[in-house]
């Protein structure tokens, strides 16, 4: 048996009663059919929250009506759309009535239907309004502007005039580098508060700030970039602070030897014991190795001298140290000395030590008489300076031969020999004269670099009242 249920008049009055019985299960059954649909619904615009389109109508044409190129902007609203017709004179005025527009409460959105004429007349006119405008209050900011000009000329000549007073900064700093900078970082610093005053007059706070702001990152900037000149600048500085050289000093800077000419605010001036010029920056010679021969004119010198193995090398020490004492130019306080300072193969090496006044005497040519006075004075002893002596090993067979063919030939050499010497003069003795033993200092070296001092003396750091490092 088959079962059908058709729908009916009778059907449908039935199920709408039954809804109106469970009012709540059918509004849960919607709310949820509802949410499934849409998870998120939109929220509406509550009625009593809009405002009315006469009332947004009016408000928009009193804005545009106090504004001149938005008085031929018509309006219409409709249910909070804005709607913006009529003839305007450029982009410009189009985007601010729009934008007016918008910020009204109610207003849902805003179409732009406007027209631009870009007429030449209502472009122009704008623009000698506001000209004529900006030259009225130029004109009324005349008597302040002159104010703040003359505040800034009084702040300039002050500055310039504290600058010039250099036996005020020359009693402050203790060098005329250092006098020079603080004079001019014063004046930096006078001209800055010049400026400052000047726009606080002027109401321009804001571009001060904009102004401290962009030179402290312009002077970041500057100083990443000029980081080598700024530690040159600042070695500069310390190097006449703490002067550890003198004009005329005989230094090693850095393995370059040579003589103080003198310290500029970028390098040290040296001159080579060549004659030659030699520019050293300012940053090497801080960090630089420094050695100076003329802080202390006492000066050591030593030289080697080897005799023969069998010889008695105290009794070397002792005739090298009695020649040399006899030189005039050698001190004897402290003595000059002697030690043994290695034993080789076939000799023993003697070490002389000697002190001579560097102000009164050359070094070199000191050493130099030195090493040959007691270099004679071992040899007429009977001292043997030694020379290298070498062995050569032959097979049996080669030496037959060899010392056969030399026996022949002995004869005819000794011959020429003694020809040779009785045709050659004689030589004579070096004698002791005073262009020989002239060990007095390089005066031509020192006229060079008293020349160099005497033609700039006012680019000079080194200072002798400063107390020398």
């Amino acid at each position: 048996m088959k079962f059908s249920i058709k729908p009916s008049r009778n059907t449908a009055l039935a199920l709408a009663f039954l809804a109106a019985l469970l009012p709540g299960h059918v509004t849960l059954a919607q709310t949820d059919s509802a949410a499934l649909s849409d998870p998120a619904p939109a929220m509406d615009i509550e009625a009593e929250a809009v405002e009315s389109d006469e009332k947004i109508r009016s408000r928009i044409e009193n804005i545009f009506a106090e504004l001149q190129p938005l008085r031929g902007v018509t309006v219409y609203v409709g249910e909070g759309v804005v709607i913006l017709r009529g003839e305007v004179a450029n982009e410009v005025a189009a985007q601010q009535a729009e934008r007016l527009a918008s910020r009204l409460a109610g207003v849902v959105t805003v179409t732009d239907e406007m027209s631009r004429t870009l007429a030449v007349a209502d472009n122009v006119r704008p623009v000698i309004e506001r000209m004529r405008t900006q030259t009225l209050n130029f004109i009324k900011a005349l008597p302040l502007l002159g104010l703040a000009l003359l505040v800034l000329t009084g702040f300039i000549l002050l500055g310039n005039f504290l600058t010039r007073r250099k036996v005020l900064w020359l009693k402050i700093a203790p060098n005329p580098f250092l006098a020079d900078l603080l004079a001019q970082a014063t004046r930096v610093v006078i001209l800055l508060l010049g400026i400052i005053l000047a726009l606080d007059l002027l109401g321009a706070a804001a571009v001060i700030t904009t102004i401290l702001g962009g030179a402290g990152v312009i002077g970041l900037a500057i100083g990443f970039a000029v980081r080598d000149t700024v530690e040159n600048y600042i070695s500069s500085i310390m190097l006449s602070l703490r002067q550890p050289f003198r004009a005329k000093d005989h230094v090693i800077i850095n393995d370059i030897e040579g003589i103080v000419v003198r310290l500029t605010s970028r390098a040290t001036i040296l001159m080579t014991l060549d004659g030659n010029h030699m520019r050293i920056p300012n940053a090497a010679v801080f960090k630089g190795i420094i050695l100076n021969y003329s802080t202390n004119p006492e000066r050591r010198f030593e030289f080697e001298l080897g005799v023969d193995a069998e010889d008695d090398p105290v009794a070397g020490m002792k005739a090298g140290l009695n020649a040399m004492c006899t030189l005039d130019f050698i001190l004897q306080d402290p003595e000059p000395d002697a030690l043994i300072n290695t034993v080789g193969d076939s000799n023993i090496v003697l070490t002389f030590y000697a002190w001579i006044d560097q102000r009164e005497t050359n070094f070199a040519k000191a050493r130099s008489l030195a090493i040959r006075v007691t270099m004679r004075a071992l040899e007429e002893q009977g001292f043997t300076l030694p020379e290298p002596i070498y062995r050569l090993r032959f097979d049996p067979e080669v030496n037959s031969a060899l010392f056969g063919a030399l026996e022949g030939k002995r004869s005819d050499v000794t011959t020429r020999a003694s020809r040779a010497v009785k045709d050659e003069p004689q030589a004579t003795p070096v004698e002791r004269g005073d262009a020989v033993l002239d060990v007095s200092p390089d005066k031509h070296i020192e006229q060079k670099v008293d020349a160099e001092i005497q033609s700039d003396q006012g680019n000079d750091l080194l200072d002798k009242h400063v107390p020398h490092e």
